[in-house]
């Protein structure tokens, strides 16, 4: 449970905001990083066919502050050319690390053989990440699942070949690519995986509090964890698993907090789109964020139905003035509970 390095980049604390397509984007990774504890930040994962081929909509998805850093691009595609030809865009570009995608259970990317559908073709898998480590100075890593389906599970067997062809970190999704996202990530397989090579190893799945961090870390000897979806639920997430870490109480956000991470989130989406892509980008994450607050089902309602930037603001301002109101955080008194869903009721009256 200390920093570990890829190569010579110190990766500390060791705790890494997971790639998730749609998600961890420019505006978004900058909120998380802002909020403490994420010791990388990564990328969505980029088609090497539109960075390859000049695509508008790639070049801004590599997009990264210097605060992020260290910060990791994340490729994926089926093409061993193109895929080393993206990767050096991405060694361009300025990122620190190159992350080869192997885990995308996704359809589309699956059935042109990218993804995890790479773990169904390792002599490709290989020929790319030799391809690949050949093209680029900055280190190559790995993000893959167990398995392609849940009776062919070959990610030791992966790991220890990407470890060969130079991959200098590996990261285990728990899952096989035929559970998608349902039942629960092995993270037995992580140990495995940590026990057959020599390269750092971090496991991703299922981290969505303090306790199942600190779990995993103490379960598997991981170096890192990945943590995903458990951010868009609590972007404090990284912070609190950071202090337990170094044995100290974790940070619990205020009220003020959580009203104030969803206005910067709108503010940063308005500095980096138009209007309408902001409204829906906040429209996607605030129902994440808002969650386990009284009343947020029914705030949640108001902020979907918002129309223009004015009204998803005024939502905000009126719901958490009338849960500062009506007592702390976290009283459940039925009345309150009532107070608080008239009131938001009444904003759009």
């Amino acid at each position: 449970m200390k920093p570990f390095k890829i190569r010579d980049i110190k990766i500390d604390p060791p705790l890494i905001l997971s790639p998730m397509a749609g998600v961890t984007d420019f505006t978004f990774r900058r909120l998380i990083k802002k909020r403490g504890g994420v010791g990388m930040t990564v990328s969505e994962f980029i088609s090497v066919e539109g960075m390859t081929r000049n695509s508008p909509q790639s070049k801004r998805m590599m997009r990264f502050l210097d605060a992020e850093r260290p910060f990791a691009i994340q490729i994926f595609g089926s093409n061993p050319d193109r895929m080393a030809m993206a990767a050096e865009m991405a060694e361009e570009q300025g990122a620190d690390v190159l992350d080869v995608n192997c885990g995308c259970p996704a359809p589309k990317v699956v059935k042109k053989g990218g993804g995890s559908g790479l773990l169904t073709d390792l002599p490709l898998l290989e020929r790319i990440l030799k391809d690949i480590k050949k093209s680029i100075s900055i280190p190559l890593t790995l993000k893959l699942r167990s398995g392609f389906t849940n009776s062919d599970i070959n990610c030791v067997e992966v790991s220890k070949m990407a470890e060969q062809c130079g991959v200098e970190h590996i990261a285990l999704h728990g899952r096989t690519r035929e559970q998608r996202y349902s039942g629960l990530a092995n993270w037995d397989l992580v140990k495995e995986i940590k026990n057959a090579v020599t390269v750092p190893v971090s496991g991703n799945g299922d981290v969505t509090n303090v306790e199942s961090a600190v779990e995993k870390f103490e379960r598997t000897g991981c170096d890192g964890i990945l943590v995903g979806r458990g951010a868009m639920q609590n972007p404090w997430l990284f912070r609190q698993i950071n202090d337990a870490l170094k044995g100290l109480k974790p940070y619990e956000p205020t009220l003020a907090d959580k009203q104030e991470v969803l206005l910067e989130f709108f503010e940063y989406l308005s500095e980096d789109m138009h209007e309408k892509a902001a409204l829906g980008k906040m429209k996607q994450l605030a129902g994440q964020f808002t969650k386990g607050l009284r009343g947020g089902a029914k705030f949640r309602q108001k902020l979907f139905h918002s129309q223009s930037a004015d009204e998803i603001l005024e939502n905000i301002g009126v719901y958490f003035d009338t849960l500062s109101n009506n007592g702390t955080y976290g009283d459940n008194r039925v009345e309150t509970e009532v107070e608080i869903l008239d009131s938001c009721e009444a904003v759009s009256a």
